[in-house]
């Protein structure tokens, strides 16, 4: 079934009318911003990649992982900083933390790392 066109359509203007209730997001917001960086099972250089792009646009990034992936984040800073950055970017500050992950008899310890990389 065509379309009727509004008042304001016939007279050329392109605005687009839009319903005033807008859906609810489904998905959780991000609390961290977008030059975070969480390291996991990707190649390493997915993740080095990925940070200088960051590096670029902001001039700053932080690379956060847990568990096992710590070795990994340790991994994209030093590649960052040593070999695809020529001396231009270094690590600022590293901070090291333990997560508690689970509820009741589920409840562990898991290793985190924050790597901040800068100019």
């Amino acid at each position: 079934m065509p379309r009727k066109k509004s008042d304001t359509e016939a007279e050329g203007s392109s605005v687009e009318q839009t319903p005033t209730t807008q859906p609810e997001n489904t998905q959780a917001q991000r609390p961290y911003l977008p030059n975070h960086i969480f390291v996991g099972k990707k190649p390493v250089m997915n993740y080095a990649m990925s940070a200088l792009i960051q590096l670029a646009q902001n001039g700053e990034v932080v690379v956060k992982a847990r568990g096992l992936s710590i070795s990994r984040a340790v991994d994209v800073a030093e590649i960052v900083t040593k070999r695809l950055g020529n001396g231009q970017f270094l690590i600022k500050n590293i901070a090291i933390n333990t997560e508690v992950v689970g509820e009741g008899a589920e409840q562990r310890n898991i290793s985190s790392i924050e790597i901040i990389v800068g100019k």
